[in-house]
């Protein structure tokens, strides 16, 4: 997933990404704690992918708050 497919979407649309993306996360830690992770570069992956909708989001945010005003 890169930056400009998440700028095409909507707000509504990344907050369930990031839904998705955190449920994912608490799977992988489980996984790994219980010895059955077998894609450890995938949490890394999940990690990255977090923070790169938060900070779409937050993008969208301060436009959104910059054109209010």
């Amino acid at each position: 997933m890169n930056a400009n497919e998440l700028r095409d979407k909507t707000p509504d649309q990344l907050r369930d990404q990031l839904v998705q993306l955190k449920k994912e996360a608490f799977n992988l830690r489980f996984q790994q704690a219980t010895g059955q992770l077998e894609n450890t570069a995938r949490m890394r992956a999940v990690k990255r992918d977090t923070a790169r909708v938060k900070t779409i989001l937050n993008e969208k945010a301060a436009v959104a708050a910059s054109t209010e005003a």
